[in-house]
């Protein structure tokens, strides 16, 4: 799907553009969402620019996520996308700056490019130019990242009240801490992700000031400027939280390996309590002569069942106890 950002008179609105038809010339965003070949080479023609391909995108070597070609400036970032749902995950989106107007090619729908195109409409400010609205969209990639670890950080607060409890409350058990893992792990992944975003993210605002082919306003500057100190204190506060993740996770791994050994000595305790009967009943064994049991018809069913008995009954006893 290819939309258009084009101004109205009162503001901006977009509009769905199918080619062969053609472009309008006030449009100032080209939003390529799982493009078809015609809709790109449809840009490529109309703004002389080579929209970089899938494949192309997933690059990880910096001279090839950031460079200039012919006028134009490209720039691929990494971001996260399904945060809020049970399997997150990392992509790419392009940005492409070129006769004034700006692209972006993604094959993904985070939140914040949705959000921030419904913004445009509604605020004609933010659409004044293309830097304009690379900043906008830029901070509202890092708006959402900066919401995603002050949520995570709350769940780790959460974490670290059931390991480490206060007076009157009960310690966690097995099945608290294994479900305490799961979260951390999921906590952990997210911020493994959020970080790579922000790297990605720093390498975009550390080199687009930079570029020949790109003139910036005092106040373009002074945005993009701040924006890269947000991108670096988030991600000393990602830093942060990866290191409080591996505190909790070295903390719960701690507290089921001490129920594990508390096990380990109550099996130990009943099984030196148990040691002196078997060694009587080892050296006298079944060798008495008035043994009233062996001659009545009900003693080998008595002896069948007190084997299950001896067996069922201390295994819903450990059961109970959580040691199993």
């Amino acid at each position: 799907m290819l939309r258009l950002l084009i101004p109205t008179g009162t503001g901006y609105t977009w509009v769905e553009h199918v080619p062969p038809a053609p472009f309008p010339d006030e449009f100032l965003w080209a939003d390529l969402y799982e493009p078809t070949t015609d809709e790109e080479r449809a840009v490529e023609a109309l703004l002389t620019v080579d929209v970089p391909t899938r494949d192309e995108m997933k690059e990880l070597e910096t001279s090839s996520r950031l460079y200039e070609e012919g006028g134009a400036i490209y720039m691929t970032a990494t971001v996260g996308n399904k945060l809020d749902s049970d399997r997150p995950e990392s992509s790419v989106i392009t940005f492409i700056l070129a006769n004034g107007r700006m692209i972006t090619n993604r094959y993904v729908d985070p939140t914040p490019v949705r959000r921030f195109m419904q913004f445009v409409e509604r605020s004609p400010v933010a659409c004044t130019s293309a830097p304009t609205l690379l900043a906008g969209l830029v901070e509202a990639f890092i708006e959402r990242i900066a919401d995603l670890l002050e949520r995570i950080q709350a769940e780790l607060d959460t974490v670290s009240f059931a390991i480490f409890p206060r007076a009157g409350q009960s310690s966690p058990t097995s099945d608290n801490l294994h479900a305490l893992i799961r979260q951390i792990g999921s906590d952990g992944d997210l911020v493994s992700k959020a970080r790579e975003s922000l790297v990605s993210f720093h390498r975009l605002l550390m080199y687009l000031p930079q570029s020949s082919n790109l003139t910036l306003s005092q106040e373009q500057r002074g945005r993009f400027r701040s924006t890269l100190n947000d991108v670096q204190s988030l991600t000393d506060h990602a830093s942060f939280l990866g290191t409080k993740i591996q505190f909790l996770l070295d903390a719960v791994l701690g507290l089921i390996n001490l129920q594990q050994n508390n096990i380990i000595k109550i099996f130990s305790v009943a099984a030196v309590m148990f040691l002196p009967p078997t060694l009587v009943a080892s050296i006298y064994g079944m060798n008495f002569e008035h043994m009233p049991e062996l001659a009545q018809t009900w003693g080998y069913p008595m002896a069948l069942v007190a084997m299950v008995a001896s067996a069922v009954v201390p295994y819903i006893y450990f059961r109970r106890k959580g040691w199993l």
